[in-house]
């Protein structure tokens, strides 16, 4: 099927569930407000305690760590045993949970470090 018409009835099907939730049900607004309300959290706790500082960290590898240190501690050349121990050592230690060592992850692997280790890391 073309990707127009999967486009039309993802759209008519939106419409149609749209038309047909029973808004004013006591269980269906009930709903609606614990989803909005569990964005609140999600947004309070883990964004504020857990995205942002991962990032500061990540951008702290960024500026103080040197290339030439990755490169030789995690990079193609480095001690298979020290490179993934240190990796995984240091990923336990950063990690909060996986969507916050996404960024050390991204910002160690972009200095020149290995997929193994940066992977070790994750």
């Amino acid at each position: 099927m073309r990707t127009e018409w999967k486009k039309i009835l993802l759209i008519a099907a939106v419409f149609l569930a749209a038309y047909y939730i029973p808004f004013g049900h006591t269980r269906v607004q009930g709903a609606i407000l614990e989803a909005f309300g569990m964005l609140q959290e999600y947004a309070q706790r883990h964004v504020l305690f857990c995205l942002v500082p991962a990032f500061f960290i990540a951008g702290g590898i960024s500026v103080f760590v040197s290339q030439a240190s990755v490169i030789r501690y995690f990079g193609a050349q480095a001690n298979k045993v020290l490179s993934y121990g240190v990796a995984s050592v240091s990923g336990s230690i950063l990690a909060v949970c996986s969507c916050t060592v996404l960024p050390l992850f991204a910002g160690i692997y972009r200095r020149g470090a290995g997929i193994g280790p940066a992977t070790a890391f994750l």
